[in-house]
């Protein structure tokens, strides 16, 4: 019996077989296709999700398909600039770009390279799950290959990351709530040669025009992506034919500047699941959400959960924690990831509002608000915080949030702290706390396996002051760091400290 299955190999699910794989997990993983579908659907990626791919040992690798993503203007009514959404400036919080385009054929090919050499992971591609039952200690599932041929497969826990039509989720009967967003759209992705790249606008383009709202995004290289509005009496189907493409895209370029690469219309949905947990299957990834397109965080989302999930289950199946522990994914998550659809259904619903008067209020108020002078809203600015699950209780405003990753100074050259300390439960404390604090969590060390440090100590001394800012500007002593990289607490305090990590523990 295998500790864990996954069923769907895209993106999220080979994100949760890695980091399962990287704790030696038994892991099973299905998926019906053989091989990484050869063109890009996702395009934006933010450094978050780069935090995870180092955590995997895949992040240089990955790096000739990545460029961060240039900032993001928006173009009212009458082609003035009315809203600018940008990157911050270095140092950068969590070590990465904070914005990033790529090309995910090549991306996926790597990661699923690195699962695929994981002892504990065993991989069965072109194989369908066909038939799922669930008992009181595990879950059997029916997983069917190519030729017809059946065997059964069981696991303790199952997730399902097969995607919008998710069968695993169907079998269980979870729904999704509807957060109300319904628009045909069609997605065009380019290459386009030197006479083209001449012409094309040098940052990505948000044309907030009534007639026919339209995104423009500079992917890597010569790739380019335009996400067009279909019209209430245009056929989306033929809308994607090659023809009517290249009449959408005349405004910008002729069929000798570029290539397609692909285009197809898509029904964007604002979806979330309204149960993630089903007994011992649990969803993830699209199976779990879908979001319109318009902040690129549709592939970061299931990454995310991937991330959540995967160190409680490895928790929990080493028994090192309980089952409750398993409930926290499903409230940190959904309310994560409501909070920020809602927020991408904002930005889809300026983009694309229809109704003339009413986008002519919309710039009239944008200009408005920033004194008729533009300023850039970061990107990383619209990600809430988690809520509830496993944090602490205290309230403070770093509690469920991302904590920084910084460069640290090493003798040959400087490396990213995560590769110092790891990605278990640490606890960075100020470099002039006293003994207590150091007291405080040596009475967690056997039950949290806690890495502890003190910063500007000997081997430890950050080049950019990133470590320093957030605490300053956090007000706190110490940040009790959970294995995703979410603050689960912070201090002022060696006995608040002491007490949570006790709690912990227990």
């Amino acid at each position: 019996m295998f500790d864990v299955a996954i069923v769907g190999f895209g993106p999220t699910g080979a994100v949760a077989a890695g980091l399962l794989g990287l704790k030696g997990v038994r892991t099973f993983v299905c998926d019906e296709q053989t091989e990484v579908y050869d063109k890009p659907r996702a395009i934006a990626l933010d450094h978050e999700i780069m935090r995870v791919f180092q955590q995997l040992g895949i992040a240089e690798a990955i790096e000739p398909f990545m460029e961060p993503f240039t900032n993001s203007e928006f173009y009212g009514v009458d082609g003035q600039l009315i809203k600018c959404m940008s990157t911050v400036a270095p140092p950068y919080p969590l070590g990465f770009s904070p914005s990033l385009v790529f090309t995910q054929p090549a991306v996926e090919a790597v990661l699923r390279q690195r699962v695929s050499q994981m002892p504990s992971v065993q991989l069965k591609l072109g194989h369908q799950v066909t038939g799922l039952q669930t008992s009181d200690d595990a879950v059997s599932l029916t997983v069917t290959d190519a030729q017809g041929q059946r065997s059964q497969v069981t696991a303790r826990f199952v997730i399902a990351c097969d995607g919008a039509s998710s069968f695993v989720r169907k079998q269980v009967g979870i729904e999704l709530e509807d957060l109300g967003f319904d628009e045909p759209w069609l997605v065009v992705d380019v290459k386009v040669n030197d006479k083209g790249m001449a012409k094309l606008p040098k940052v990505s383009v948000q044309y907030c025009e009534p007639q026919r709202p339209c995104t423009y995004v500079i992917g890597p290289k010569n790739h380019r992506r335009w996400e067009i509005a279909i019209n209430p009496n245009e056929d989306p189907k033929q809308m994607a034919t090659p023809e009517a493409t290249w009449k959408l895209l005349s405004r910008w370029l002729q069929p000798d500047e570029a290539t397609l690469w692909r285009q197809a219309s898509y029904q964007f949905h604002a979806l979330v699941a309204k149960e993630w947990r089903h007994k011992r299957v649990f969803v993830a990834g699209d199976a779990a959400h879908q979001q319109p397109p318009f902040l690129g965080q549709g592939m970061c989302q299931g990454i995310r959960d991937a991330a959540n999930l995967s160190w409680k289950l490895a928790d929990v199946v080493r028994e090192r924690a309980s089952d409750a522990l398993l409930d926290s994914y499903c409230t940190e998550r959904k309310g994560h990831v409501t909070e920020l659809t809602s927020r991408i259904k904002g930005i889809g619903q300026l983009v694309g509002q229809r109704d003339l008067q009413k986008a002519r209020e919309r710039d009239a108020r944008l200009l408005a608000e920033c004194g008729g002078q533009v300023q850039p809203t970061p990107r990383q600015n619209v990600q809430p915080a988690l809520v509830g699950g496993c944090l602490d209780t205290s309230k403070h405003s770093a509690v469920g949030t991302l904590f920084p990753q910084a460069w640290i100074e090493q003798a040959a050259s400087p490396v990213r702290m995560d590769e110092l300390l790891g990605c278990g439960w640490r606890l960075l404390l100020q470099s002039d706390v006293d003994a207590s604090w150091i007291q405080a969590a040596a009475s967690a060390q056997s039950g949290l396996n806690l890495k502890v440090q003190r910063l500007n100590a000997p081997g430890f001394e950050e080049s950019s002051g990133v470590l320093a800012s957030w605490f300053e500007r956090m007000g706190c002593q110490a940040a009790l760091v959970r294995p995703d990289h979410y603050v689960y607490g912070a201090f002022n305090s060696a006995q608040d400290l002491q007490a949570a990590l006790l709690a912990l523990k227990a």
